[in-house]
């Protein structure tokens, strides 16, 4: 007697489909599972048995073999559950081997937890199931009703979602059909994270700043003594994004159903903001763990923003796993048993003090640091990231008078629409390559839409014989500045569109000032450096 079903397990973002074969043969009681079966699946049958029992369906006292198949990749997680039950119940013949039923489950998707009374429970990572059986042609999935709003976001399949074991069995056998779910219609759309623009006072340049971020999708570094605003900055830099498409609205959520961060299934359909703590680890940031790696803080933010408070205070080693995801927006994670990627096309959002004591720079207290311990605070942020962080803006603390002014500052609404605006040419301009923002460009799309004039040339041999820039720093540079030209609708890039963008590279001046401190008593190379060379 043989008995067959589809299921689906996750390879990194990816679904696939596995197939449940199940024979019952003569022999000793038994129950074999091969197929490279992790705990959990193997734990499957203590599960399977209890809910029959208590569904008052039959158990077959016999040697029961399940082979899952593709049987050279592993399998875990509780989801085989159900697709097992029905495999068995097939092979006992309790379908009656109805050719339709046959066909019902040769092009059905069936994945969920069970209790041992029987009752179905949610899994982790429907969407991208769902989305592997659409694209493997099947017709509709089987699962818990917690996951039917989740899975009802993929368009051209059906959603069945019976609440128990017996309630499944009976619906199949009898032909009256399983429970459905009606769909509701789902969009992306804006930040909304109660944070506004308007409710900053003052800050020009920084403010400047992150609507050039938003505007080209570049990474930003904000630099200044505690209470200046930096913190209060980057919360409101989602707030001025614009909309995610459906289709991104779509990534993001398989990402979090993966890492089971869906509340009740819910659709993300604004760009998040995650921030985690300094104390974060390597893999808490970049994703990974046993047996099957999942998402990181990096993944999470996809489409989104990643904001690092306190720069300085993570771990050497947690800072440089982000080096790799901020150049190619994905990440290879590499682990004994399997390799997968997860895609990690985010903003980096970071701020940082100046020195240990924060005062540096300060207009009312007095730094206390000495040179060396700036120096060695600073250098706590490699070279080569501080190269992928294309503006890096020293804040000043604000004012008495600007805390009380009553100007009324332009809120996020008024901000997004430029964003947009640019955003829109830039749509234009990369349309069919897959490139979503000037950050994105690669060396073919600079070459092609960032040529600069003879005065441009000149003042950017200054900045970099000055700075001592990298060829890194010096196409991030480009890219801010062919962003910083759009907000103007300007085709060309312009000397003065270069000129605010070296202005943007904070810390490259910082390293310069001071090794010409430590140079102070040989006068004769004085080093003058400016936005407008």
């Amino acid at each position: 007697m043989f008995g067959k079903t589809i299921s689906g397990a996750l390879k990194g973002i990816d679904g696939f489909c596995v197939h449940i074969e199940v024979q019952i043969g003569y022999g000793m009681a038994n129950f074999l599972t091969v197929g490279l079966a992790e705990g959990a699946v193997r734990e499957s049958k203590v599960r399977v048995r209890s809910a029959f029992m208590e569904s008052n369906l039959y158990f077959p006292s016999a040697c029961i073999t399940l082979n899952l198949a593709p049987a050279d990749v592993r399998k875990d997680g509780s989801a085989y559950d159900l697709p097992i039950a029905l495999a068995i119940l097939s092979a006992t013949g309790e379908f009656g081997g109805e050719p339709k039923i046959r066909a019902f489950f040769a092009e059905t998707m069936i994945m969920a937890e069970l209790g041992l009374t029987g009752e179905l429970r949610p899994i982790r990572g429907v969407l991208p199931l769902v989305l592997a059986a659409r694209r493997e042609g099947l017709r509709a999935v089987i699962i818990a009703p917690e996951n039917a709003a989740e899975a009802a976001l993929v368009e051209g399949i059906d959603i069945y979602c019976p609440s128990s074991l017996r309630e499944c069995y009976l619906g199949i056998k009898s032909g009256a059909g399983l429970p459905g779910f009606t769909r509701v219609s789902r969009r992306a759309g804006l930040y909304t994270g109660g944070k506004d623009m308007a409710e900053v006072s003052g800050q020009r340049l920084p403010k400047r700043a992150l609507e050039i971020a938003a505007s080209g999708g570049h990474n930003l570094l904000f630099i200044g003594p505690p209470g200046s605003g930096k913190t209060m900055l980057a919360q409101r830099l989602a707030s001025i994004l614009p909309p995610m498409t459906f289709d991104e609205a779509l990534e993001v959520t398989a990402l979090y159903s993966i890492s089971g961060h869906l509340a009740g299934g819910s659709f993300v359909a604004h760009r998040p903001f995650r921030a985690p703590h300094h104390s974060i680890s390597d893999v808490g940031l970049a994703g990974g763990g046993t047996p099957h790696p999942k998402p990181g803080e990096i993944s999470l933010a996809h489409h989104g923003v990643l904001f690092l408070d306190e720069l300085p205070e993570f771990r050497r080693n947690v800072l440089e796993v982000l080096r790799q995801p901020l150049e190619d927006g994905g990440i290879q994670i590499t682990r004994r048993l399997q390799s997968v990627r997860f895609p990690s096309q985010f903003m980096l959002v970071a701020s940082m003090n100046a020195c240990p004591c924060g005062h540096l720079g300060s207009t009312r207290k007095v730094c206390i640091c000495r040179e060396e311990s700036i120096l060695k605070y600073q250098s706590r942020i490699s070279g080569p990231l501080l190269d992928r962080i294309d503006l890096q803006i020293e804040i000043a603390e604000i004012s008495y008078d600007e805390i009380q002014q009553q100007v009324s500052e332009e809120s996020s609404d008024v901000i997004r629409a430029r964003v947009e605006r640019c955003r829109e040419i830039q749509r234009q301009r990369f349309e069919g390559s897959g490139i979503r923002s000037n950050a994105q460009m690669g060396m073919a799309e600079m070459r092609q839409h960032c040529n600069i004039d003879g005065d441009g040339h000149t003042l950017m041999r200054r900045a970099i014989d000055k700075l001592g820039m990298s060829a890194r720093a010096y196409h991030r540079i480009l890219k801010v500045a062919r962003t910083v030209a759009d907000m103007e609708a300007s085709p060309v890039i312009a000397r003065h569109h270069l000129a605010e963008a070296i202005g943007y590279r904070t810390l490259d001046r910082k390293l310069i000032l001071s090794k010409s401190c430590r140079r102070a008593a040989s006068p004769k190379a004085p080093i003058e450096v400016s936005s407008e060379g």
